[in-house]
């Protein structure tokens, strides 16, 4: 595999890919793999995937050495294979449309830097879903290190072709976005129905406690930023302030819709440990079903039980790409026995449409 310097080098990227060659992105595409329930033609949509753009990242100078993580699907990240490439692999895995995100790389960065990196991935993402406006929608890139910025970009970028919201972090920096610091943004993204996706990054503080074998830091770092940042907002009362957030959830939620019964008692057992100034307006494990996750938990009885916590209208497709966590992610929602068929038409593409506002 070629080493991330030298696909850099080359110039050969698409959004996860970098190249946004626009007639190469208007060529027509391979057939579909059609996907059909109780013989109904279902619009799929993966809500999950991920771009990176070379001149975008070229911006961060050395710290944006090593961004892309050592996996399989690395070239697909710089699409060596072009535009005509990715929709190849959606077709292949019976994906109709992707919403692409861009995991937030720049929230350490100055002001100037971060605002031109976001500037510029918004004006890709936006140009991409021109482009393609049946194949592809974005979540922008927000400056969150920056609250009154990225409140700017957020009303900026919800205008511009196939953006539907923004894809932020866990946390930034370590901190939640629970903090009334971030509220404006929360605010706007409820105003404007932007849906605000939320995937983890890195947890610094557990980095030696991650170390050994089997990449601990993603199989248990990631689905626990997820998990914290979701507790955060439900106990801090932050979705009781904005009822009407769009919030996704990456991972299936993380660890919260597993154990997530332990939730509503803990501050019977602890009252110590929770703040009688920040009274709920419901059970805690009741705000899980007003928030949106996607089906990345891999098998069907994990499935299962992601409908039984939190409803089969909250749960989207979603697969990781071009990261080869699920390729057959369509298969997946079909095989889940304890389905319905409204419930798998809604789950492959029902639920993204309305979230999103798209055709479906």
């Amino acid at each position: 595999m070629p080493s991330r310097r030298g696909l850099l080098g080359a110039g050969l990227a698409f959004c996860s890919c970098c190249l946004l060659d626009r007639a190469l992105a208007q060529q027509p595409a391979p057939a579909r793999r059609p996907v059909s329930v109780g013989g109904q033609r279902v619009k799929t949509i993966d809500t999950h995937c991920h771009c990176i753009f070379e001149d975008a990242l070229s911006l961060m100078g050395g710290a944006g050495q090593n961004i892309v993580p050592p996996t399989k699907g690395v070239d697909e990240h710089f699409l060596l294979k072009g535009v005509e490439g990715r929709l190849r692999s959606m077709d292949e895995m019976g994906i109709d449309m992707e919403i692409l995100s861009i995991n937030p790389f720049w929230y350490g960065a100055d002001r100037d830097t971060a605002a031109r990196v976001v500037a510029l991935q918004n004006d890709h993402l936006a140009e991409l879903c021109a482009a393609n406006p049946d194949r592809f929608g974005a979540f922008a890139s927000l400056t969150m290190q920056f609250p009154d910025l990225a409140v700017k970009q957020l009303e900026d970028a919800m205008r511009k072709p196939g953006i539907r919201g923004a894809a932020i972090g866990g946390s930034v920096m370590g901190a939640s976005f629970a903090e009334p610091r971030f509220r404006p943004v929360l605010a706007k993204a409820e105003e404007l129905g932007a849906v605000l996706f939320i995937h983890p990054q890195a947890i610094p503080e557990l980095a030696a406690r991650f170390v050994g074998n089997g990449w601990i830091s993603n199989t248990i770092g990631n689905p626990l930023e997820t998990t914290i940042a979701l507790e955060h907002l439900i106990f801090e009362g932050v979705l009781d302030r904005f009822p009407k957030l769009k919030i996704l959830a990456a991972h299936g939620g993380g660890f919260l819709p597993s154990y997530a019964p332990r939730i509503d008692v803990s501050c019977f057992v602890s009252p110590q440990n929770c703040n009688p100034g920040i009274v709920l307006a419901k059970k805690p494990t009741e705000y899980l079903n007003q928030m949106f996750y996607d089906a990345l938990v891999f098998t069907p009885e994990a499935l299962r039980h992601l409908v039984a916590q939190v409803g089969s209208s909250q749960i989207v497709l979603g697969t990781d790409f071009p990261i080869p966590w699920e390729l057959h992610p369509v298969d997946m929602v079909l095989a889940t026995p304890s389905l319905s068929e409204a419930e798998r038409v809604a789950i492959l593409g029902g639920n993204a449409a309305q979230l999103f506002g798209l055709p479906a």
